[in-house]
């Protein structure tokens, strides 16, 4: 299998997981009257990263960009196939072949961090969302959809091997 499979394989995976985690969201919402997901904060996160500022206090007092909604979109699913392609180049074409749960699972669990250490200090929520008045039950959201997300990848993994 070439790099160009790899890479379209790993494109289509981390897209379907992160599909997977939207559709959590949804049922949340529908389910349970959880919030929507608003990606307009993370979008702004995004813009600002560009001008090379990692860390606000408050995203909300950031300047704006316009279309910060679509940006945020954009940047949740340019992370999530990121993470696709990473899981297909740790995991090698045998695990393409025949895709176990475990890997994804991992994976998926694993990249939780990211949004914990990066994305919402980056906010201005603090690590792990410390800052929060409900930290741990936004932790465990936050869990939860990633757990969704590693399954995402693996069933995205099934369907295409």
């Amino acid at each position: 299998m070439g790099w160009g499979e790899f890479l379209l394989k790993g494109v289509l995976i981390g897209a379907g997981g992160t599909v997977l985690m939207d559709l959590w969201a949804v049922f949340l919402a529908l389910a349970f009257g959880h919030p929507k997901a608003n990606w307009a904060p993370v979008g702004r996160w995004f813009g600002h990263l560009s001008r090379g500022t990692v860390f606000h206090a408050d995203i909300g007092q950031a300047a704006s960009f316009p279309q910060e909604s679509a940006l945020g979109w954009a940047g949740h699913y340019a992370v999530g196939i990121l993470y696709g392609i990473l899981l297909v180049f740790m995991t090698g074409s045998s695990w393409l072949a025949a895709p176990t749960l475990l890997p994804a699972l991992a994976w998926g669990i694993v990249t939780v961090a990211a949004g914990w250490f990066l994305l919402q200090p980056g906010l201005g929520l603090g690590m792990a969302a410390s800052k929060l008045p409900n930290p741990n039950r936004v932790r465990l959201l936050n869990l939860a959809a990633h757990v969704a997300f590693g399954l995402g990848l693996w069933i995205t993994a099934l369907v295409i091997a």
